[in-house]
């Protein structure tokens, strides 16, 4: 009798060994928002199913519902699927009404492993936009994973959420999901664990317009974001004129390293919507940024050293609703090496006169500046809300410094519509959706096109090249797979279930696809799994 409980003593301390081990992040995994630094959307991935059929489960290894608004796109890292959504259709009972939900998947099943779920942000509804739920996909490091809540806070998980225990230090986790007028409540197995957390509205002294959307970029000891300042409600002006539009954190306590300070705020039209990726040019590592102002920036990657006068982050979230504590003036500023205005016919001076004029406007930078062979490929135009129709694909010489709106556009090509979409660059051709639903391939070196692609109806999502073929879904949920090269080839198209917003992915030999209300795991061959 004694043995054999000692065995299960044994067995026991085992697992929890194994299960605390540190989580591997592996080769094939999609642990951020495109290739590591350079934001492109390319997977090297191999055997993605060219078709599949949500009705008979034909290539579709699972599925999940979702909320009912998805505007996140998913990430896959050390076994587990992360996607952002609403809680308008709640997993846990205690969750009720609108809220902001990081769901949390196991990836061979797709069954719930955890979930962050966040409260609005009270008042304004611009702050934090009804049913929007949490914009922001996750960034994933080992057993770390770096988010921006719906309420504009940067938040460390641990991977494997309160089932481990809550690792701190952090430990609100209670207070932190429930409303400000209801009591706290008693965190369980199934909720994140929070270890630390920085409101952007404190520290920075941001105002957060419509949703928090950004994708985290991770470079060593640092977390690069944009800070989703924008426009007050009655979208006259910018509210927070001198708060910044980027910024650096440290990726181990949550203080606030450094911020630029180029008055990018200043020249919002509407709101921070770009996220920063990363490049070596010439033995020098540059953060490239696009501004809500249509300018991208170059700015010198920090050191290996976080800032000695950096603040420290609190314990807790702040009790401020609106952020009402003075920001921090101490962080570090970054050094701008370059800027590249986009539009520099565009109006400069009372910007905001122009709101909701389609012929002319300041333009605006909603996808990510992607770096690759030197180069920076971005697209700009007017606001899909407010703006301009007119919108483009440029490429930038990124090897210049100063002032370079002159001297530094390699080409430019126009698209017909608005755009949101960040550029896939594979094999010497750059692929880009817009908003009149077309999607376009061009050369690399020299912007000449080589196809155009009419999907039917309006694309926010950016494209996704792997396995020679291109990923792209529609706001109408029609998904489209097209072989990649210099000669259009359709190879399906498959009708969803709801509009598609979220970028699709490929991790560990699997094609991910989100659509406002449901994710699908596909893979060739795959028999389907009931949905949970």
């Amino acid at each position: 009798m004694l043995l054999r409980s000692c065995g299960r003593g044994f067995l026991l301390a085992g697992f929890l060994v194994m299960f605390m081990q540190p989580a591997t992040v592996r080769a094939d995994d999609q642990p951020q928002w495109g290739e590591r630094y350079s934001r492109n959307m390319v997977s090297d991935a191999k055997g993605l199913p060219d078709h599949f059929d949500p009705q008979t489960g034909e290539n579709v290894k699972w599925s999940v519902p979702l909320g009912t608004h998805c505007y996140s796109t998913p990430v896959v890292a050390g076994g587990k699927v992360f996607i952002g959504t609403n809680n308008n259709e709640p997993r846990d009972p205690r969750h009720l009404g609108d809220r902001g939900v990081l769901m949390c998947f196991n990836e061979a099943d797709g069954s719930l492993a955890w979930q962050l779920v966040v409260p609005k942000l009270e008042g304004d509804i611009f702050l934090d936009w009804p049913r929007a739920g949490i914009c922001s996909p996750a960034t994933v490091q080992r057993d770390r994973v770096y988010t921006v809540t719906n309420r504009d806070e940067v938040v460390c998980l641990d991977l494997h959420g309160l089932a481990n225990g809550n690792d701190g230090p952090f430990r609100d986790e209670g207070r932190h999901m429930a409303p400000q007028d209801e009591p706290a409540m008693e965190p369980g197995a199934r909720d994140a664990d929070i270890l630390w957390l920085l409101d952007l509205r404190t520290a920075a002294g941001v105002r957060p317009h419509d949703s928090a959307h950004s994708s985290i970029l991770l470079d060593g000891p640092y977390l690069y974001l944009n800070t989703s300042n924008g426009l007050t409600s009655k979208h006259d002006g910018v509210e927070k004129p001198e708060a910044p539009s980027l910024i650096v954190v440290d990726k181990a306590s949550g203080r606030l390293v450094a911020r630029e300070r180029e008055g990018i705020s200043r020249r919002i039209f509407h709101c921070t919507w770009s996220s920063p990726s990363l490049g070596e040019v010439n033995g020098r590592r540059l953060v490239f940024f696009g501004g809500g102002d249509g300018v991208v920036y170059a700015f010198d990657a920090l050191g290996p050293k976080a800032s000695p006068g950096a603040k420290d982050v609190q314990g807790g979230p702040s009790p401020g609703g609106e952020g009402s504590a003075a920001p921090d003036r101490r962080a570090e500023s970054l050094r701008c090496v370059w800027r590249f205005d986009c539009d520099p016919t565009a109006p400069k001076e009372n910007i905001h006169s122009y709101i909701r004029n389609r012929t002319e406007s300041p333009s605006i930078i909603k996808g990510m500046p992607v770096f690759h062979n030197g180069r920076v490929y971005v697209t700009v135009g007017g606001d899909i809300w407010w703006g301009k129709h007119q919108a483009w694909l440029k490429c930038i010489d990124a090897t210049k410094t100063g002032d370079v709106t002159e001297t530094g556009l390699l080409w430019s090509y126009p698209v017909e519509q608005h755009c949101c979409s960040t550029p896939s660059i594979h094999d010497g051709l750059v692929y880009v959706a817009d908003c009149a639903g077309k999607v376009h391939c061009v050369d690399a070196q020299t912007g000449h096109p080589y196809w155009v692609h009419d999907a039917g109806r309006e694309i926010w999502a950016s494209t996704l090249v792997a396995d020679g073929k291109v990923f792209i879904g529609t706001r109408a949920g029609e998904f489209w797979i097209l072989a990649a090269g210099k000669e259009k080839r359709v190879l399906s198209s498959i009708r969803l279930d709801a509009p598609v917003i979220s970028t699709s992915i490929a991790a560990d030999g699997t094609l991910y696809v989100g659509t406002m209300t449901r994710l699908y795991a596909l893979q060739r061959a795959a028999a389907a799994s009931q949905p949970r």
